[in-house]
């Protein structure tokens, strides 16, 4: 098992989780988080941080298969987050939007 970021993360990419994690296993793109699936450790402290409640275990049928892969691909490219930042400047107003993953941009982020 191991925990990934979902499509509520777009456009929204708090922070929160970057700081609780152990391992360091974020990374950054322009407008969404994702975990290394391979650094995960599975301990779970990153998921009740999310204020979006994004970040969920590959167990979860909303989770497996398709977030675990972009998960995948994507902390293969992005650079990697410890510190937490701000989060993009209208997040709130994206929190609870559905139907977000055509504006997930594969654009990296800062990272650290």
């Amino acid at each position: 098992m191991t925990y990934v970021v979902t499509e509520n993360c777009i456009k929204c990419k708090f922070m929160d989780c970057v700081e609780v994690c152990p391992v360091d296993c974020f990374y950054e793109g322009e407008n969404f988080l994702v975990i290394h699936p391979d650094e995960c450790i599975d301990c779970g402290v990153c998921e009740p941080e999310c204020p979006a409640e994004a970040i969920l275990p590959d167990t979860e049928p909303v989770a497996a298969d398709k977030w675990l892969e972009i998960n995948t691909k994507y902390s293969a490219v992005w650079p990697n987050i410890t510190q937490k930042r701000d989060p993009v400047p209208d997040s709130e107003e994206w929190n609870g939007k559905p139907d977000k993953m055509s504006l997930l941009s594969e654009s990296p982020g800062k990272g650290d």
